[in-house]
């Protein structure tokens, strides 16, 4: 993520927007710092470090009696500056310096009369996943690492007590050691002004999922913590191949999801949407090596934005799609290569032709309709199919709004490529020797068509 998150700050510096989204609210107001209704009151802070600092920003500010949260960088030995950040922490990898970089941090200022040290840690420990060592989520690194920063003995007290709680929590939910780092504040510097309510003037940008799940013991939750839903139970989901979609309650990305794609499901995998971060009881997500564990201890990798959409098989993840800004060539892209062969991926996605005679549906007749193998959207009906002695499915006229024509100049031809218009998948090409009514041919691949015989048939 360091490498898109690169990416983004350079397009947002030439003011060509943000191109990467995960998750946000549906209607951002403008930033904003919540007033005080006592001038004089005193406030308290605490700097932490939840990984990326714009996710962490957006969920801190969200608990009430938080004034401000300030996105910024504590407790390194060099320049508290993004990009010089970034480039240490190439120096580091590559094994040029041992200097300790910075930590990106929010310095979140809170009014105790309103609210209570405990109470934001609460808010720190359920909104991040802090087992993790170098990393939240796919941001890997020192500069992404778990940390309480304190300002005095008082704090620390507490932050050491809550991390105790926490972690039987956590060891009780099946988590590893709690990695957080602990410490007094050494330093901090303030993030560049771009970096500042960065969710609030991006709303397409990239923010984390929202924790382990897991709550603090006795905790009540906040808006911004994970969602209190039930886990999904294995009983009712397909056993063989089954697609969940991992969403949350503020995320616009995971309604434009469902309404682009899941509101048209005809797909034959099975999809079913949660609001819980874990996986059905019983299964299983991706392995990871664990962070600051014994060598040879794995865990299941953590989810770190939504819509995350993972495919399990046998109860066990095969494969994931995280995030979503409407790109759905992309998403069907990624389910296509999950459940074509490799013969059918050569076709649908590098314009590649079967041998005639070779493919299937040749010798189809029943009533019924032939269907895009990924997304289930149908293509032709079995009435407009013809025999036409090539070697290949002919068609005659399409299904309404099914295909998508484009201009084919390959091997020294001139041709009109034919695309699904729901996957973008190549199936063949559209001549003018077609029979009466249409005069086209339209010569399929027979083996990226599936056919759904009509009820009863």
């Amino acid at each position: 993520m360091t490498a898109i998150r690169t990416l983004q700050t350079l397009l947002l510096t030439l003011g060509l927007g943000l191109l990467l989204g995960a998750c946000a609210k549906d209607t951002p107001a403008t930033p904003e710092k919540t007033a005080m209704n006592d001038p004089n009151a005193q406030l308290d802070s605490i700097v932490l470090g939840m990984g990326c600092f714009w996710g962490a920003e957006k969920r801190m500010s969200q608990l009430p009696g938080v004034i401000d949260v300030e996105s910024g960088y504590a407790n390194g030995d060099i320049e508290g500056r993004y990009e010089a950040i970034l480039a240490h922490e190439r120096a580091l990898r590559a094994g040029r310096t041992a200097k300790r970089n910075h930590a990106e941090v929010v310095k979140v200022s809170y009014d105790p009369a309103r609210t209570t040290l405990e109470a934001v840690l609460i808010q720190f420990w359920e909104n991040h996943d802090p087992t993790q060592g170098d990393r939240q989520g796919n941001d890997v690194g020192s500069n992404y690492r778990s940390a309480v920063y304190t300002h005095s003995p008082a704090q620390q007290e507490v932050a050491l007590k809550t991390r105790a709680v926490y972690q039987e929590a956590l060891k009780q939910a099946g988590y590893g050691p709690i990695t957080t780092e602990i410490t007094p504040l050494k330093n901090y510097t303030p993030a560049e002004a771009y970096h500042q309510d960065y969710l609030v003037k991006n709303p397409a940008g990239y923010c984390g999922l929202g924790g382990t799940g897991v709550k603090y013991p006795g905790s009540t939750g906040t808006a911004a913590a994970a969602p209190a839903a039930p886990r999904l139970e294995a009983k009712a989901l397909n056993p063989e191949r089954q697609l969940v979609v991992f969403e949350a309650e503020d995320c616009a990305f995971c309604k434009q999801f469902k309404a682009e794609v899941l509101d048209h499901w005809r797909s034959p995998v099975p999809v079913v949407r949660t609001l819980n971060p874990n996986p059905p009881a019983g299964w299983q997500l991706e392995n990871e090596p664990a962070q600051a564990a014994p060598s040879g201890e794995f865990r299941q990798k953590a989810l770190f934005a939504t819509p995350t959409i993972v495919l399990f098989e046998q109860g066990r993840e095969v494969s994931r799609y995280t995030g979503y800004n409407g790109d759905q060539t992309r998403f069907w892209k990624w389910l296509g290569y999950q459940l074509l062969t490799p013969e059918q991926q050569r076709i649908a996605f590098e314009q590649g032709t079967e041998r005639a005679y070779t493919g299937s549906h040749l010798d189809e007749k029943r009533p019924g309709t032939f269907v895009d193998p990924i997304t289930g959207a149908p293509l032709f009906r079995s009435d407009t199919k013809f025999e036409s002695g090539t070697g290949w499915p002919s068609f005659f006229n399409p299904v309404p709004g099914a295909l998508t024509l484009h201009e084919d100049v390959s091997h020294g031809m001139r041709r009109v490529e034919v695309r699904s218009a729901s996957s973008g998948i190549h199936l063949g090409h559209v001549f003018d020797d077609g029979p009466p009514p249409t005069g086209k041919r339209y010569c399929i691949n027979g083996k990226v068509l599936r056919f759904v015989p009509d009820a009863g048939r």
